[in-house]
């Protein structure tokens, strides 16, 4: 699966996507984010708060209870606001 980060996100892990093979127990966006702060400290500074994350799963904006199953590309990013 690949990752792809944005914003904050991005600087604060301090890469801008990579390449994940999670354990068959992370079937959401959520558990895919609970996952990942496991994988690094800066992962855990980036998403320590889900409340300030939005996800697409295929290029697709969804909700973080979203459902992964075959997916290919989940972006992780703040929420955006325009003006």
């Amino acid at each position: 699966m690949q990752l792809l980060y944005f914003a904050w996100v991005r600087e604060t892990i301090g890469m801008a996507e990579e390449t994940v093979e999670p354990p068959g127990a992370v079937r959401t966006v959520a558990d895919l984010v609970e996952w990942l702060r496991g994988q690094s400290t800066a992962h855990d500074r980036a998403f320590s708060d889900m409340t300030r994350l939005r996800a697409a799963v295929d290029q697709k904006f969804v909700p973080l209870d979203h459902e992964l199953g075959a997916v290919r590309e989940v972006a992780i990013f703040p929420p955006v606001t325009g003006g």
